[in-house]
């Protein structure tokens, strides 16, 4: 019998402890802090995670950004979350398992980094150089997916738009500006429409991201 898939979560009570919220909140280190904080994070298996609200699954949620356009694609059938398919995202990522456990559980934001650069290269190739900041947690208690999953969301800005697909649920892969994304809003994801509102939310505000050195350094300050 396969060993059944265990996945990183925290519990919900930590985010509701700091405010909960509804779509891209930009507010990064002051979550942070608190979901990094020794003993807020463990692992579980998922069938339980899928059906347990009282835990968020943590997923790093990368978009892939040049010259102001953003890659794009349409998940497939093999797609993991069967609930997604057929779906527009402008995200990749996944879930945190067990194997991707490099590192002492005082150092779970080394390990989550790690995690983050290997879910990239399985799943699509990057030829180019790229500078990276994290940008913000998503969150959508609206659907049954949402409610059990928390993502990290990771702006990745790319030096050139050398970008092929590797993981065959990727199909349809190509670049939209926001807006050409914003004209195709009914077929994208929930989560790839709130980040697009909070990339938005961004330019309008002038606020930017922040490093994830700089991010976890004053987050392990703070412990």
């Amino acid at each position: 019998m396969a060993k059944e898939e265990q996945v990183l979560v925290v519990e919900r009570k930590i985010i509701e402890d700091e405010g909960i919220f509804h779509g891209l909140n930009l507010d990064i280190e002051r979550y942070i802090s608190k979901i990094f904080a020794p003993g807020a994070l463990k692992f579980m298996p998922r069938s339980e995670a899928e059906n347990d609200p009282t835990y968020k699954q943590l997923i790093p949620y990368v978009l892939l950004s040049y010259e102001g356009k953003l890659l794009n694609y349409v998940r497939g059938k093999r797609a993991g979350e069967k609930r997604l398919v057929g779906n527009r995202s402008i995200g990749i990522g996944g879930h945190i398992n067990p194997v991707d456990d490099e590192v002492p559980l005082f150092g779970l934001h080394k390990m989550y980094l790690s995690a983050v650069e290997r879910e990239i290269e399985e799943e699509v190739e990057i030829k180019t150089s790229h500078t990276e900041t994290i940008i913000g947690l998503l969150n959508d208690d609206s659907n049954e997916v949402g409610q059990v999953h928390l993502g990290v969301v990771h702006l990745w800005e790319l030096d050139s738009p050398d970008v092929n697909k590797r993981e065959q649920m990727i199909t349809q892969i190509g670049v939209m500006t926001p807006g050409e994304l914003d004209e195709v809003r009914d077929s994208l994801e929930t989560w790839s429409s709130l980040c697009l509102d909070g990339l938005n939310e961004m330019k309008t505000s002038g606020k930017a991201g922040i490093s994830p050195e700089k991010l976890f350094n004053n987050a392990l300050e703070g412990w």
